[in-house]
This record gives structure tokens, C-alpha cells and sequence, in this order.
């Protein structure tokens, strides 16, 4: 732990750190305050989906093309435009009232300007740090984002049903506004410059990594899609005893990604964190019991913080600066089409055979991660013997006020 004591002392990593985490912290309420407030208004939960749908589609293509719209006209204004639309969009989802279709259009277009904070974040990292603290700082982000997914539902569900469904969405607003202000007018956003990426839109997912990275992060938040969907069908839609086992999830996820930042990330390193998802995952199926789906949920959280650091990390390491955020566009948007199969593919199953079937949807959509690890391990960098960074472009990529600590 000194380690990350000693990297949240470098300046300014505290402070990125807690703005970015701030400015996403709506990402783990929109979804849930949509459902609610869609099937509050139209009284059906199909309808509300269809607006969940279009949202999700609008972030999917989002991820990879406003993250190089950032290269082109900068990170200051690609994210204040597209958080100002973002904010109008789920405020008029809040206060108009609209038919489905005109709340589809709404959500779309409120997913087509998430803030690409993300992929900002990530790339302006490896000019923050040493080379050396880069990979403990991909860790502590993937480790510290669980914070968002414990406490963000809780927080949408109480003021949701009890205070109400409008509510609930202008404090998405707010967060979003304040959250995203704070990131933005943090002097490494300014700082930092993405030279224009000279490639075609999607030439980065040729690089063996990058692909690797967006296919396994598809699978791995499949598999954990597939688990929220499994507890709140287990737990009578969404009781106490659904938000501790899920909360415990993220608490071992959390602990696994504090423990493990520090390891050296080898070619098998994605292998090993997988196969304890899958162990753990595959466990769940033994029985339902609240007690024995928190133990085996604990068990393979351990893994997924330290498989999506690695995830970081690799992509960071195969492409040059000017490709970073395109890069991490496209893992972000493997991971939101992941979490939608897997809510899908859940739900079948949850039809067709009970709560069990969506703990096996989990552990498939994890052994099937396990299984490309450890076929494709040549594709997946070794790190144990250089850093993180991005490959140097051919002219300079970034302004900072003195020297590069990376």
C-alpha cells in the first residue's frame, strides 16, 4: 500500500483522480434513473428499455469517435460540448413529457455526447507519473471506479423511490455538471494536447492488443452484467439482500485491484486474473444461498479490477500517444455492447431455466475470456521488463508546463 501512498503524493494524481471519478459517478445512476423514471411515467418496463436500448447504441458509437474528436479539436472542448448535451438531453428526458419515440431520441442522443472522461483520463496519465507508476495507476483507477458501482445504485434507487423519478435525474444533472466542470478545468486537461491521429477511424483495432482488449473486456463485463442480472432475480428484483451480495462484489473487485496494482504484467498475467472470475463464477451455480453467493462473489471480484488494469495497460503500451484515446474509445465501447449481451443473454435464461441460468451466462461469458487468454497469450504484451507508456509519435504530442515526468 505504501506504493500507492507514494503515487497519490505526485501532484496533482490525487486530484485528477477524484475529478474524474466525480464526473463518471453518473455513469452507475443514468441507467437505473431512466428505467425508473420511463416505466414511472409510461407505466412499462418494455418501454423503458427501448429507451435504455437507444441510449446504450448512442454510447457504443460515441466512445471511439468522440475520444478522437479530442485529438482534433481538444480535450477542453470536445468534453464541455458534449457534456452540455448530455446534461440537456437527460434534463428534458426529466421534465418533458414526451411518447416512447421521442424519449428513444432523446436517450440516443444523450448516449451519442457521454463525455468521453474516460478516455481522457487515461491518456492524460502517462504524463502525469513515471513510467514506473503507471501500471500501479492503471490499478488504483480500475480499483477506485468500484466506488461508483457501490455506492451510485444505492444512491438513484433511495432518491428515486422515495423522493421521486424527476428527482433522481436532475441529480444526475448536477453531478454531471459539477463533476464534469471539475475535470475539465483540471490544469492537466489543458495541459496535455492529442496530436490528430494521421490513421483511419478504427485502423487502431488492427494492433493484436488493442482487439484482444476490446474482446476481453466485452466477455468480462458481460460476465458481470450477467451477475447483476442473476442477484436481482435471485432476490425478489432488487431487495436488501441483492445491493449487499452486489456491493461485496465490488468489495472484492476492489480489494483484488489494491492487492494485486503492484504485479509486474506478464503475457499470462490476463489468464491468471480470468481464471479466478471463472473459478469464482463457475461456483455460483452450486446454489443460491445469500451466503454462498457472497463468498464465490468475492472470490471472482478479486480478479476483475486486476484484469481491467491490465486491459489499461496493454492498450496504453501498444499504441502511440496520438492513438490512446481512440484506443481506449473502442475498449469502452466492447465493454458497453459486454454489458448489454450479458444482460441479454441473462435474461433468456432467467426465462428459460431460473436464476441459475444467469450465473452460467457469467461463468461462460468468463471461461470464454479465460479461453482467448490463454489462446491468443502471444497477442498480450509482457511488461515485466518496460512501463506503460504509449509508443512515441513522430513529432511532438503534447504541451506540458515542464518537463515530462514519464
Amino acid at each position: 500500500m505504501s506504493g500507492y501512498r507514494d503515487l497519490l503524493r505526485t501532484p496533482g494524481v490525487g486530484r485528477i483522480i477524484a475529478a474524474q471519478l466525480t464526473a463518471r459517478f453518473p455513469n452507475g445512476m443514468t441507467s437505473l434513473a431512466i428505467l425508473l423514471h420511463i416505466e414511472h411515467v409510461t407505466g412499462s418496463y418494455g418501454s423503458a428499455g427501448l429507451v435504455l436500448a437507444a441510449t446504450s447504441i448512442g454510447q457504443a458509437i460515441s466512445g471511439p469517435v468522440t475520444s478522437r474528436w479530442m485529438g482534433r479539436w481538444g480535450m477542453r472542448r470536445v468534453l464541455t460540448v458534449t457534456l452540455l448535451i448530455c446534461a440537456a438531453s437527460i434534463a428534458a428526458i426529466a421534465l418533458l413529457t414526451l411518447p416512447v419515440p421521442l424519449y428513444m431520441v432523446l436517450g440516443l442522443i444523450g448516449g451519442l455526447s457521454t463525455p468521453p472522461v474516460q478516455s481522457a483520463v487515461r491518456t492524460i496519465y502517462p504524463k502525469m507519473v513515471t513510467a514506473r507508476q503507471l501500471t500501479p495507476l492503471f490499478s488504483l483507477d480500475a480499483s477506485l471506479q468500484e466506488i461508483i458501482w457501490i455506492i451510485a445504485p444505492v444512491v438513484v434507487t433511495f432518491v428515486g423511490t422515495q423522493v421521486g423519478t424527476v428527482p433522481a435525474l436532475l441529480l444526475i444533472v448536477a453531478i454531471l455538471l459539477g463533476g464534469g466542470a471539475w475535470f475539465i478545468l483540471s490544469p492537466e486537461v489543458g495541459r496535455v494536447r492529442i496530436p490528430r491521429s494521421r490513421r483511419g477511424i478504427g485502423r487502431v483495432l488492427g494492433k493484436p492488443p488493442v482487439l484482444l482488449a476490446t474482446i476481453v473486456g466485452f466477455l468480462l463485463i458481460g460476465a458481470c452484467s450477467a451477475v447483476e442480472a442473476g442477484v436481482v432475480a435471485t432476490f425478489d428484483h432488487g431487495g436488501l439482500e441483492a445491493g449487499i451480495v452486489l456491493a461485496l462484489f465490488s468489495v472484492g473487485s476492489l480489494a483484488g485491484g489494491l492487492s494485486f496494482g503492484h504485479i509486474p504484467i506478464g503475457r499470462w498475467a490476463m489468464a491468471r486474473r480470468l481464471l479466478i472470475v471463472t473459478v469464482g463464477l463457475s461456483l455460483t451455480i452450486v446454489s443460491l444461498d445469500v451466503w454462498w453467493l457472497s463468498g464465490t462473489l468475492i472470490l471472482a471480484g478479486i480478479g476483475i479490477a486486476p484484469a481491467l488494469a491490465v486491459i489499461f495497460a496493454m492498450t496504453s503500451a501498444s499504441v502511440k500517444f496520438s492513438e490512446t484515446a481512440e484506443a481506449y474509445g473502442w475498449v469502452g465501447t466492447g465493454q458497453l455492447i459486454g454489458a448489454a449481451a450479458g444482460s441479454a443473454t441473462a435474461g433468456f435464461l432467467i426465462d428459460g431455466i431460473g436464476a441459475t441460468g444467469a450465473y452460467v451466462a457469467a461463468a461462460a461469458f468468463a471461461a470464454v475470456g479465460l479461453l482467448v487468454a490463454v489462446v491468443f497469450v502471444r497477442g498480450f504484451p509482457d511488461l515485466r521488463h518496460r512501463d506503460a507508456s504509449p509508443l512515441p509519435d513522430t513529432e511532438p504530442i503534447s504541451t506540458l508546463s515542464g518537463p515530462s515526468p514519464s
